[in-house]
């Protein structure tokens, strides 16, 4: 599994932290083509109403397969001054 998440991410097909309203699918399809979420969730659900029955297997598949985002590394400073370095000798 992870193969395929290592696959799918080099192509940039990954759901974002930011704008997900389920899974990310949809946002994360949009991101990889150039368009914005909305758009590409209307142009979604237009295609698989094309399609009977296809959205209840697509979306969830897409949803497993894709991976998330990963989140930045943010480092957590403790408040106050920081002691200077000890001198070397």
């Amino acid at each position: 599994m992870e193969t395929v998440h290592a696959s799918m991410r080099q192509e940039g097909l990954v759901r974002p932290r930011q704008g997900r309203l389920l899974g990310g699918v949809c946002a994360g399809l949009g991101r990889r083509f150039g368009l914005d979420p909305w758009p590409a969730r209307l142009l979604f659900a237009l295609i698989l109403l094309v399609i009977p029955g296809s959205q209840i297997l697509i979306y969830p598949i897409l949803w497993i397969l894709m991976p998330s985002e990963q989140a930045a590394t943010v480092t957590v400073t403790p408040a106050g001054p920081v002691p200077p370095a000890a001198p070397t000798v």
